[in-house]
């Protein structure tokens, strides 16, 4: 069982790409040197012509796989949500006391991003940036309601519910899980913000102040 899960790849809604970019070694390159480019510049000053110049190829190529830019992000954050499932997968399986996993989904959830050598094309840190910086803005659209119908939010619905099911583990009569559960998932991308751009607002500088905030917040909502 272990040796299956740390196999698992991150698989993705192929309503986002025209061309599977896992695929082949270009579509590869289009996704790594995306995540160092929107890191370090912003979704709004990145585009796919700057993007075909960083790996040398026509900006023609890259839409081979992806139809525009907003999908081409959906795609990042779709990856990132479903590396962190498998990272909550990976370390609560084993635990069969429902409050040890809750706690321990909670800390897997909420701290800070560490490299995964597993997947060496995909830098998880920036892509953890990209998250915390543009997380909100591929559900800002008017066509948010048909893409949510297509699947596009799918894994992170996913991941919000898998939380909601260790929380109801925990307390099956507490009525709020998946708001709960939603709001830990946001919030601590909130608070990582914070601490970047407005650290006044937040106490949560470092690993232990994030666990630790998510944890009583979840405990003290659930009365456990």
């Amino acid at each position: 069982m272990d040796a299956l899960i740390r196999n698992m790849e991150v698989s993705i809604n192929p309503r986002l790409y025209l061309k599977d970019p896992q695929s082949t070694q270009l579509g590869k390159r289009i996704v790594s040197n995306g995540i160092d480019m929107i890191s370090a510049m912003g979704v709004e000053q990145f585009n796919f012509k700057k993007l075909g110049e960083q790996i040398g190829s026509n900006e023609s190529s890259i839409y081979r796989y992806f139809e525009n830019k907003h999908k081409f992000l959906i795609y990042l954050c779709s990856w990132y949500w479903g590396w962190l499932e498998l990272r909550l997968v990976q370390e609560t399986h084993r635990i069969t006391e429902p409050l040890e996993c809750l706690k321990r989904g909670i800390d897997t959830l909420t701290r800070p991003v560490e490299a995964d050598a597993s997947y060496g094309h995909i830098d998880e840190v920036a892509l953890h940036e990209i998250v915390v910086n543009e997380y909100s803005k591929p559900f800002l659209t008017r066509e948010v309601d048909q893409q949510n119908r297509e699947g596009y939010f799918e894994i992170y619905k996913r991941l919000v519910h898998r939380l909601a099911d260790m929380i109801r583990a925990v307390n099956p009569e507490y009525p709020f899980a998946a708001s709960l559960s939603s709001t830990v998932l946001e919030g601590s991308l909130h608070h990582f913000f914070l601490e970047q751009h407005f650290p006044s607002l937040t106490e949560l500088e470092g690993v232990k102040n994030h666990t630790l905030f998510f944890r009583q917040l979840v405990l003290s909502a659930i009365n456990k």
